[in-house]
C-alpha cells in the first residue's frame, strides 16, 4: 500500500492531537504503518521554532511576516526530514496542522495577503500535498471551554495564539471553512463538537471510504 499523507486542521480546542493519535492506533490495528507529527515542530529545529512562536522563547514576539517565515522554516525541515522520507517508504503520515493552518492564521486572521501566503506554502512543501485534510470544526467558545478544562487538568497556561482575542479565532475558523469550500476534493469537514469517540468513528469511516476499501 502506498503511503498516504493526512492532515488535521481546526480551531483551538477542536481535538486535533487526540484524533491524530487515535488514527495512528486504529491504523495499526489494520496493519497500516503510520507516524504522527505536528506543526510547528516534528524535528529538533522545528521544536525550537515552536518554542519561539508559541512561547516567546526569543524574548520578543515575531512581526507578522517573520512569524509566517518561521512557520515555513519549521515546515520545510519537517517535510524534508520526516514527511517526504516516510511517504517514500510507503508509510502513512498523520500531521497535526499543516499549510492550511498558516493560511488560516497568518492569512485570514493576521491579514497577510492570502495569495502570498499560499505561494510561500507551495514553495515550502515542494509539491507534496496532503491526500486528505480533516477539518475538525467547532465553535470558538466551545473550543476555549475545552482549553480551560485542559489547563485545570494539566496545570498548563495559554500560549501566544490562545491569548489572541476571540475575533482573531473566529477569523481563523471562517478562513478554514472557506478553504474547505474551495477544495472539496481534499477536505472533509467533521463536527468536532461531538464526543471524541463519535468524532473518531466518523474519521474512521472517512478513512475506510477513501483509502481502506477492501
Amino acid at each position: 500500500m502506498l503511503g498516504k499523507f493526512i492532515t488535521l486542521e481546526g480551531p483551538e480546542g477542536s481535538g486535533k492531537s487526540t484524533q491524530a493519535k487515535e488514527m495512528i492506533h486504529r491504523l495499526a490495528e489494520v496493519d497500516v504503518e503510520a507516524i504522527y507529527t505536528r506543526e510547528p515542530g516534528g524535528t529538533a529545529l522545528g521544536e525550537a521554532i515552536r518554542n519561539i512562536l508559541q512561547h516567546d522563547a526569543a524574548g520578543e514576539a515575531p512581526c507578522e511576516r517573520a512569524e509566517l517565515l518561521l512557520f515555513e522554516a519549521s515546515r520545510n525541515q519537517l517535510m524534508e526530514k520526516v514527511i517526504r522520507p516516510a511517504l517514500d517508504q510507503g508509510r502513512w503520515v498523520i500531521c497535526d496542522r499543516f499549510i492550511d493552518s498558516t493560511t488560516a492564521y497568518q492569512g485570514f486572521a493576521r491579514g497577510l495577503p492570502i495569495e502570498e501566503v499560499q505561494a510561500v506554502n507551495r514553495f515550502t512543501i515542494n509539491n507534496v500535498m496532503p491526500d486528505l485534510t480533516l477539518l475538525l470544526d467547532v465553535e470558538i467558545e466551545t473550543g476555549f471551554e475545552r482549553i480551560a478544562q485542559r489547563f485545570l487538568k494539566c496545570n498548563e497556561s495559554a500560549d501566544r495564539f490562545e491569548l489572541e482575542e476571540r475575533s482573531f479565532h473566529e477569523r481563523v475558523r471562517q478562513g478554514y471553512l472557506k478553504l474547505a469550500k474551495e477544495e472539496p476534493d481534499r477536505f472533509r469537514i467533521v463536527d468536532a463538537s461531538q464526543e471524541p469517540e463519535t468524532v473518531s468513528r466518523e474519521i474512521w469511516s472517512i478513512l475506510k471510504q477513501d483509502f481502506l476499501k477492501s
